[in-house]
């Protein structure tokens, strides 16, 4: 008797609780589409719900840089909520990563919506899918577990919305021509440092990828979705993906992409909606939403939308109908139940197959070893930590391999400071991905960059070994502790890796002033490279703590101090030398605005803030005529368009600063700026193309996007030579592997200094087009060209991009901090 009145009192008690549970339209008070939502209005129904529902677990994972909340619900039975940690240890103990013995018998779903901000109807779509699956879906979340992370992207959100919400009509205006249909710059896609989150799950430089893999780690989801939306006139797109498919993925990742898009096609078929498949959205690149989770095991898949920031609430379509954000939700909720349908029908046969992804033994390399700069070694690890990926330290020996740098089998010495990373661990096809010399391309028609091996990005020497390489177990780096000299002459510090521009950047923050060599020299017995820092007693003489602020900074930034007993080196130049050159603190502008592009100016804000912390003043271009650019040091013109922003006016303003002691710094396209006008050494390398007006245009149209492959470079990485002499260059050897974006191409300055460069192009990885490859014959990469008393620095490749590509930012802080830096201003 008295266990079924506890059954009644739980019944009634439940009963309670989902009564006061309401839909999304009750709580907010609009239907879902009729407007769009804040994201703390997504955040508090979603609390809403978990405080309602038994089904429903809500957490938060993070904080965006603008403070907004990063958060995630756990969504399944009652019963499984309550054994949730042994479910979710069940599940890892498929990958390897848990040892429990439990055997796993749920299938682990997660839903990733609105990663780019302005493709907004998914984090309405993700509250009624919430809502529905708690109250008509319930038998699915039997066997399954649900995971919702409504809004990856909250800043990038909020900036659309609160635009949209300031200047939409009322009613709303459908016409192409409609204010509320014009994004300003730089829109909503990106984050708060304009970073494209959806290029940053393997690389996870933004806070909002760094939070977000600590949750994902802790699952390792058997499916993976990332909602977007495309342009207004393309209906909706859905898994199976297009090629190339990296070679890494399984038959039955395939097969199983096909079996959900085919749920979809039923549903879709039903209502009429129209779609497509098996186009444009490959999986290749391993840095996106889809592909990530694909190379840890998951089916990763993309869906998109019809909309993206133009549609707003409705917007007619060049087909002739209106295309409305209930459409667009109906649409997502749609491909979301029905993934999860498809899940929870194939439990069994998920974890069997999940179970077998993480079988290693087929894999062709068995270990990376990699060895070089410490710094740089350093960043590696702190990758690798973020991935929850293995490394330790090989033994010392000598190993057999492919040679990254020599590109051929090679002999490689091995010792204590060489990382081994092998792929005998539960991630080792993810390691496999992210270190593999060259990756195969079944089509060279692809969504993004080919090239990205990790030995390259960091510039490390590294081979990639048949055989599993004896280690040691990993252990810290022993702690760097400087003591101060008073008695000296100051201190003097190496220049080679990233870390030590932070260094200097905090010493020149504290007013601690500072010089650099251009000639190697010798100091207390030890050698010195050009670059190398030299701190003086001198030139700080009126500084109070001297001695213990730069040991200080010093021991936080973990760099190595020489104290120098005197100023009198043992060779090379003395501190006083006019070889020894005194850092101007420069005063740093970047364009940003109507002509630059978001990205790159948004690589440029997060260098200097986030990688340097050093202060950057940024311009937009639409009052930059006004601007007095004599107040500046340095002004960084990231990658654009600046025809209308740089008239023949504005154009000689800047020349004028230029030549009075500016440096400006060009970055990709936004050389073409300068490329053959008066007084500029630039010019653009292209070869002669052949005469089509006497043939007529002989290709088939089926052929146009493959003939247009010849003149592309999609991410690939190029050797150049470089000058390490020049300022540019110091701390790199004699050669760079550079990120090659674009087929852009110009000559070797024929006044100025050709830094890097390439003369017969040898590509390293990644895919080319035979004319684009010709056209880089004897081309600049980088280079500085004086004018005046001041100097223009060409960066044709992008050194910063994505903030992934740590070889190259040594090449941009030299260019800020030691290229034609000769006077010191108070």
């Amino acid at each position: 008797m008295k266990s079924i009145l506890l059954s009644v009192a739980f019944l009634f008690l439940g009963l309670q609780i989902n009564a006061q549970l309401q839909s999304p339209e009750e709580f907010l008070g609009y239907e879902i589409g009729e407007q769009f939502s804040r994201h703390a209005d997504v955040v508090n129904y979603f609390k809403h719900v978990a405080e309602n529902s038994p089904l429903v677990n809500y957490h938060t994972y993070g904080k965006t840089n603008e403070r907004r909340p990063l958060t995630y619900a756990v969504i399944s039975s009652e019963k499984n909520l309550k054994n949730l940690d042994e479910i979710r240890n069940a599940h890892l103990g498929n990958t390897r990563i848990s040892d429990t013995e439990t055997e796993a018998d749920k299938a682990i779903v997660w839903l990733s919506y609105n990663v780019h901000g302005n493709e907004a109807s998914s984090t309405e779509a993700a509250m009624k899918t919430l809502y529905e699956l708690i109250t008509e879906k319930q038998d699915w979340l039997e066997n399954t577990v649900v995971i919702i992370d409504p809004n990856v992207n909250p800043d990038g959100r909020d900036r659309y919305v609160n635009w949209y919400n300031q200047v939409k009509a009322e009613p709303y205006s459908p016409l192409q021509a409609a204010a509320e249909h014009h994004e300003p710059w730089p829109g909503g896609r990106p984050n708060h440092y304009l970073f494209d989150l959806n290029r940053d799950w393997a690389w996870a430089t933004q806070v909002e990828t760094q939070q977000r893999l600590k949750i994902y780690n802790q699952w390792m989801p058997h499916i993976h979705v990332d909602f977007h939306e495309q342009g207004i006139n393309e209906p909706y797109y859905f898994a199976p993906a297009a090629e190339p498919f990296h070679e890494i993925i399984t038959p039955f990742q395939r097969e199983f992409q096909t079996e959900i898009g085919k749920n979809h096609a039923e549903y879709f078929d039903k209502e009429g909606w129209l779609f497509f498949t098996k186009e444009r959205f490959d999986l290749l690149y391993p840095s996106y939403g889809d592909t990530y989770p694909t190379y840890m095991g998951a089916i990763g898949m993309t869906y998109e939308q019809a909309g993206h920031g133009r549609a707003g609430l409705g917007i007619n379509t060049d087909e002739g109908y209106e295309l409305t954000l209930k459409d667009r939700v109906a649409h997502h909720h749609t491909t979301g139940l029905s993934t999860v349908e498809v899940a929870s029908r194939n439990t069994e046969t998920l974890n069997t197959e999940f179970k077998k992804y993480f079988d290693n033994s087929e894999l062709e390399y068995k270990s990376y070893a990699l060895k070089g700069n410490p710094d740089k070694i350093a960043s590696l690890k702190e990758l690798l930590d973020k991935h929850e990926i293995k490394y330790q330290k090989a033994a010392s020996g000598r190993v057999n391999g492919f040679n990254y740098t020599e590109g051929k089998e090679d002999r490689f010495n091995t010792d204590e400071n060489t990382l081994v990373i092998n792929t005998n661990q539960p991630k080792g096809k993810m390691v496999n991905v992210l270190f593999e010399p060259t990756t195969t391309l079944t089509d060279s028609l692809t969504y993004d960059i080919t090239a990205w091996s990790l030995p390259y990005a960091y510039g490390l020497e590294a081979v990639a070994i048949t055989r599993e390489v004896s280690s040691l177990e990993k252990s810290g780096t022993p702690e760097i502790n400087n003591t101060a000299n008073p008695s000296g002459a100051g201190y003097v510090a190496k220049w080679n890796a990233l870390q030590d521009a932070q260094f200097l950047a905090e010493l020149l923050n504290e007013n601690i002033k500072v010089r650099f060599t251009e000639i190697p020299f010798k100091s207390e017995g030890k050698d010195f490279d050009r670059g190398s820092l030299i701190i003086t007693k001198s030139d700080n003489r009126t500084k109070e703590n001297f001695d213990k602020t730069v040991v200080g900074i010093a021991n936080k930034h973990q760099r190595n101090l020489v104290a120098a007993t005197t100023s009198f080196a043992g060779s090379g130049p003395d501190f006083g030398s006019p070889e020894v050159k005194l850092i101007n603190p420069p005063k740093v502008a970047v364009l940003k605005g109507e002509d630059t592009s978001s990205l790159n100016y948004g690589e440029v804000w997060y260098f200097f803030e986030q990688d340097l912390n050093y202060p950057v003043t940024s311009i937009n271009t639409d009052y930059f005529t006004n601007v007095d650019l004599a107040q500046f040091d340095i002004l960084i013109m990231p990658e654009g368009n600046y025809a209308d922003t740089l008239d023949e006016d504005t154009l000689q303003q800047v020349k004028d600063w230029v030549s009075n002691g500016g440096k400006l710094i060009a970055i990709g396209s936004a050389a073409k700026t300068f490329a053959g006008k008066d007084d500029f050494a630039l010019k653009e390398n292209k070869s002669e193309a052949m005469d089509s007006t006497a043939t007529g245009n002989l290709i088939p149209y089926a052929q146009r996007e493959r003939e247009a492959a010849k003149d592309m470079i999609t991410g690939s990485i190029i050797k150049t030579k470089l000058d390490n002499t020049h300022p540019m260059a110091f701390g790199y050897g004699d050669t760079y592997l550079s990120l090659k974006l674009s087929s852009d191409s110009y000559k070797l300055l024929d006044k100025g200094f050709n830094v890097s460069y390439v003369q017969q192009p040898e590509i390293v990885a990644g895919f080319a087009g035979s004319s684009a490859i010709k056209d880089l014959e004897n081309s600049l990469i980088f280079g500085e060209e004086r004018m005046g008393s001041g100097s223009i620095i060409y960066m044709v490749d992008n050194p910063l991009f994505r903030a992934f590509w740590e070889n190259g930012k040594l090449f941009f802080a030299n260019s800020v901090f030691f290229v034609n830096n000769n006077k010191f201003s108070l």
